[in-house]
């Protein structure tokens, strides 16, 4: 995100903090894509060619959609580039939208908080079992779904943040 100079030094710091965090979990869900097509090439040519199947590959490729799907969505929050309805945001005066957009920012949080607390508890209570054939904590699946969570509440009181100091340069992808 661009950063405005008026903006104080604490609040530029945190607004960079944000999009490196936001950089590495683009990192990452490049890298988990990468792999599952790998994965995927490996067992369609273990099927095939080899006539051995790789029984591991769909437990591995569970937690790389996983890792793909909560990291881009906290990513996708902070990049205001989730889906959204914005004809009623553009069709109001400045102030409503204000609003509107303070209340999504809010509930964005708030979701991402119970993401967060839920997703922690059940990660917690199945870390003592294993997935099957590949031997790993079953508390693996729900661990991108916790630290999704927790980086959708960041992202959205950065958000909050900007908009209460004046800093929130964020619009609509019609505008």
């Amino acid at each position: 995100m661009k950063v405005a100079s008026d903006l104080p030094v604490s609040i530029r710091n945190m607004v960079l903090i944000l999009d490196w965090i936001a950089y590495v979990c683009r990192v990452l869900t490049g890298i988990a894509l990468v792999a599952i097509t790998v994965i995927f090439g490996w067992l369609v040519f273990g099927r095939y060619v080899l006539n051995a199947t790789p029984t591991w590959v769909e437990q591995v490729a569970l937690l790389l959609v996983m890792t793909i799907a909560f990291l881009g969505a906290a990513v996708g929050v902070h990049d205001n580039s989730h889906l959204s309805v914005s004809l009623l945001r553009s069709a109001v005066p400045p102030w409503i939208r204000r609003v509107l957009v303070v209340s999504t920012d809010v509930l964005m949080a708030g979701f991402g908080g119970l993401m967060l607390w839920f997703g922690a508890r059940l990660t917690i209570f199945k870390w003592g079992s294993l997935i099957p054939l590949i031997q790993v904590p079953e508390g693996l699946r729900s661990l991108p779904l916790t630290i999704g969570g927790g980086l959708i509440l960041v992202f959205s009181i950065g958000h909050l943040i900007r908009v209460f100091v004046g800093g929130d340069e964020r619009s609509d992808s019609i505008e």
